[in-house]
């Protein structure tokens, strides 16, 4: 009896370690499942961009290997344009009210646009900057009509899902005063699709991994000067960013891995009968601040 009572508090304390053991186990295990039962806080994410812009790459790849770009690029003399104060006010004055009549453009019509206005505008584009001058873009224009369509059924049965399930009634409400919606005519009816990629990393010569630093950053300043090449050319689009689409549509496009779909832009001539919504852009006080 005396040997059970010097024993109890070892018994009673086991027992409450295995009991706390037990109560862990079982609320990690309630924490996974209401992980997975809980919808995600941003569910209209694109998975296929959810690289980020800092890929990793292998530990082989490190500060050993300066895969394979030049140690030192060549400086060459350079003399920028001038203008006087007149000169420069008025051609921003210019340059803007060209922009501010750009618009996002839904109705677009099949009338041919000359495939040289096509190359210039992505040769614009390509003068982007981009981290450490890796220019980690594709743009791919297709103008086949059967490729068009297929796009297009990719897009719609996808887009069809992100209004009814991923978007959310916010974002879905939102787009209601647009008029927007999960059927992309102009997908068809467009001349010219430009799908812009980013490439997460290149590939050397050896097959190992190059760094592209700041991709998405890099992509999305060309598709900004892609857009205002366009309107520059009398050319209109929409920008349009197929949420989870990109997989589908590189494979159909026969892009490699390392690449990811960013933007989708059908680009035309607008129907005579086009109509946009009556939108006002935020002045210059509400924009900008000097200090």
């Amino acid at each position: 009896m005396a040997l059970f009572s010097s024993l109890t508090p070892v018994f009673i304390a086991i027992i409450c370690v295995l009991i706390g053991v037990i109560m862990k186990k079982t609320n990690g295990e309630k924490e996974k499942r209401d992980t997975k039962s809980k919808h995600p806080s941003r569910p209209w994410v694109d998975e296929d961009l959810k690289d980020g812009t800092d890929h990793p790459l292998e530990e082989e790849e490190g500060e050993e290997e300066w895969q394979g770009l030049e140690e030192n690029v060549a400086h060459v003399p350079f003399t920028g344009e001038r203008y006087s104060e007149a000169e420069m006010i008025e051609r921003s004055r210019m340059f803007y009210e060209l922009l501010n009549k750009r618009r996002s453009v839904r109705f677009l019509s099949d009338e041919p646009v000359p495939r040289e206005v096509i190359d210039n505008v992505i040769r614009t584009a390509g003068t982007s900057p981009s981290g450490a001058h890796t220019e980690p873009w594709t743009f791919v224009v297709v103008q086949d009509p059967d490729l068009k369509h297929k796009i297009r059924e990719i897009v719609e049965e996808e887009e069809e899902i992100n209004y009814k399930k991923r978007m959310g009634d916010r974002w879905v409400n939102d787009l209601k005063r647009l008029r927007t919606n999960w059927i992309k005519e102009y997908l068809d009816t467009a001349p010219y699709l430009i799908l812009i990629f980013k490439q997460v990393y290149g590939q050397l010569p050896n097959g190992k991994k190059k760094t592209h630093y700041y991709n998405e950053i890099s992509v999305s300043i060309a598709c900004g000067i892609l857009l205002a090449a366009l309107q520059n050319a009398g050319l209109y689009t929409v920008t349009s960013t197929p949420l989870n689409c990109g997989p589908q549509l590189r494979v159909l496009l026969r892009r490699p891995a390392n690449e990811k779909l960013l933007l989708l832009l059908p680009v035309g001539y607008p129907k005579k009968d086009a109509t946009v919504p009556a939108l006002t852009r935020k002045p210059l006080e509400d924009i900008m601040v000097l200090m």
